[in-house]
């Protein structure tokens, strides 16, 4: 005699010899196309003279640091994307707090090739680049040189990738690329800073018209970025981006040229030298004459770092 089921005998069996079965089942593990790198970290340099035949002023610094890397990666597809992120200042005994290093920075660059076989990739690229305080002409912190957004700069292109993983190589080639300037001051834009035009005066020096806040260029852009283990623990990074206008003084080419060595102590603590040059024929020195800051001709600029301190990976 077949007895009958309840609804919740029906239940309970279902219960007890299926979802528990489903339960024991492996799910395929996810799959992720981003990949990630994480470094923050803080150098810290001091001195401090007591009795000291010699003389000296005591002195802090330090530098806080920051890049982060997100790259997605799925069949012949690579987008790559960089934020890189630097604040320093420097106490000296009876001076002010004055800033040594100031970097935002931000990298995109998308990229498809046609098989998974070649190295090169069809590629379009937007950059992004200011600071995060005010710039002065020191001992002047009256009127700043340069502030967030004055200048910014914005390179929009498209061209071609070579990029190789194994080598660490990247060398991006763009001829068709909008450099974009901003200087949202109104008095460093009319004094035409950082290449936009400057302000129109009448013979009696009433305004007639206010400097542009913005200036547009297209032109060639080359990047290469190289990163290799020179030595057990000591790496060696070179970046360098090149640029020429078409249309404004073309063949005079903007340079922004990076070199650093990294050296690892251990885990965590590093130690880095590095130096940065720039030359851009838009963006003029200034320097101090007589209490009055002198606008000059565009030099080399060039700046050196040497640094101990933690860093931090994750």
């Amino acid at each position: 005699m077949i007895k009958k089921i309840s609804l919740f005998g029906l239940l309970f069996f279902v219960y007890q010899f299926g979802f528990s079965q489903i339960i024991k089942t492996e799910l395929p593990d996810t799959i992720s196309y981003w990949a990630k790198e994480n470094k923050v970290g803080l150098d810290i340099s001091q001195i401090t003279f007591v009795n000291w035949n010699a003389g000296g002023n005591n002195s802090i610094s330090g530098l806080v640091k920051g890049q982060f890397v997100r790259t997605y990666t799925k069949d012949n597809i690579n987008w790559k994307n960089e934020l890189i992120m630097r604040y320093g200042i420097n106490k000296q005994e009876s001076q002010e707090v004055r800033k040594t290093d100031d970097q935002f920075l931000f990298n995109s660059t998308f990229g498809y090739k046609k098989d998974s076989i070649s190295n090169w990739y069809y590629a379009g690229k937007f950059s992004f680049n200011t600071q995060f305080a005010n710039g002065y002409a020191y001992p002047n912190t009256d009127l700043p040189i340069s502030k967030p957004f004055a200048p910014a700069y914005t390179f929009l292109g498209i061209g071609a990738e070579y990029s190789r993983k194994d080598l660490n190589l990247n060398i991006y080639l763009s001829p068709l690329t909008q450099k974009t300037t901003m200087v949202f001051d109104q008095r460093l834009a009319d004094q035409g800073a950082f290449g936009v035009d400057k302000a129109i005066y009448d013979e009696f020096g009433n305004l007639i018209r206010e400097g542009k806040n913005i200036r547009n260029e297209t032109g060639i852009l080359v990047t290469n970025q190289w990163k290799t283990e020179i030595y057990k623990n000591i790496n060696f990074e070179h970046r360098v981006s090149l640029y020429t206008d078409y249309l404004n003084n073309f063949g005079n080419i903007d340079v922004d040229w990076q070199l650093q060595l990294d050296m690892t102590v251990n885990q965590y603590v590093k130690a880095n030298i590095g130096t940065h040059i720039v030359y851009d024929d838009d963006i003029k020195s200034k320097e101090e004459e007589g209490g009055v800051q002198v606008v000059k001709g565009p030099k080399i600029q060039l700046k050196q770092l040497l640094g101990v301190g933690v860093v931090y990976q994750f």
